[in-house]
């Protein structure tokens, strides 16, 4: 497993693993620990999700690089269906089978000898902000959770960007799924969604477009496994069930949402802060835009996220 889009840290091990989530998905992921790490003591770990679209080489790779460097115990999984894990159809997504991911990395890292399952918090960047809140929600092993330029994945898949979409645009949707639901009953390839990467871009391209294309179609973010793309007809399942339904009964475990000041997507965060009980944070990067928090390491606020889970995780 190769394509990282960073340079592994002189003072840390990766260790590639895999484990099974309950549904017999075999996920593949990353442990990242210090070199003179103390295998015979308990210790703090963390857990983090990549954005919709992402894999473990990427940002999440870059997150549990930081993590460990500050003496975590960390932990970066491909999601099912999507980069090294396994499941057919490939770049399938499930609100369902996405949270079970989160579950599925606490029950790996929570059966080290060297970690402390009452220590154990999970990082959820983009989409995975969303997973990371849903599975606190049922998953009370995990104690602190932090999201990174969150989306609500279910929220935009029911009712578009913004909640734009009208009665009529989402029933249109759901006609167009239906009909792709026959052909590949039928034997057709499945469908996925169009503009992946490499996404073409140039000065004409929408901003949020633009954005996500510098990212994942340059060399500063690309990887082969991650195509931005899913199935079609994955949506049906993000557009009958919501993420965040249960928000409140976190507490009184902590959130701290992290977003960019200049962030397209701040409107996801800044709802579900209002969403969360205490206690929670809503923590603004001056400057940031959403794609800058993937992989900018002098913008991200690794000394917060320290602060945080070393408060959090004792």
């Amino acid at each position: 497993m190769s394509n990282y889009i960073f340079e592994l840290s002189n003072k840390l091990t990766r260790k590639s693993v895999s484990y099974n989530n309950r549904f017999g998905i075999k996920i593949a992921a990353d442990l990242y620990l210090p070199k003179d790490f103390d295998k015979s003591k308990k210790h703090a770990a963390v857990i983090i999700g990549a954005p919709y679209g992402g894999v473990k080489e990427q940002g999440a790779g870059i997150y549990a690089q930081n993590m460990a460097e500050r003496g975590f115990v960390a932990l970066a999984f491909d999601p099912s269906y999507n980069g090294y894990s396994s499941g057919e159809p490939r770049h399938l997504s499930s609100p369902d089978l996405f949270v079970e991911d989160f579950s599925a990395a606490v029950d790996y890292i929570g059966t080290r000898p060297f970690v402390d399952r009452n220590q154990i918090g999970a990082i959820g960047m983009c989409g995975s902000g969303g997973f990371a809140i849903s599975a606190a929600q049922v998953d009370r092993r995990i104690k602190a959770i932090a999201t990174v330029s969150m989306y609500d994945m279910s929220r935009v898949q029911a009712n578009g960007f913004k909640d734009s979409l009208t009665e009529e645009d989402r029933n249109r949707i759901l006609d167009e799924i239906a009909e792709q639901r026959y052909a590949e009953f039928e034997g057709n390839e499945p469908a996925l969604t169009p503009r992946g990467a490499p996404i073409g871009f140039d000065d004409n391209t929408d901003p949020i477009g633009r954005e996500f294309g510098e990212f994942y179609s340059t060399p500063r973010g690309y990887h082969p496994n991650s195509i931005t793309q899913f199935t079609v007809t994955s949506s049906m399942s993000f557009m009958n069930f919501p993420l965040l339904t249960y928000i409140k009964s976190i507490s009184p475990r902590p959130i701290l949402f992290i977003m960019g000041e200049r962030a397209h997507s701040r409107y996801f965060s800044e709802d579900a802060y209002k969403l969360a009980a205490d206690p929670k944070e809503l923590y603004i990067v001056p400057n940031a835009g959403h794609v800058d928090l993937y992989d900018k390491t002098d913008v991200i606020p690794f000394d917060k996220l320290e602060a945080f889970f070393t408060e959090n995780l004792k």
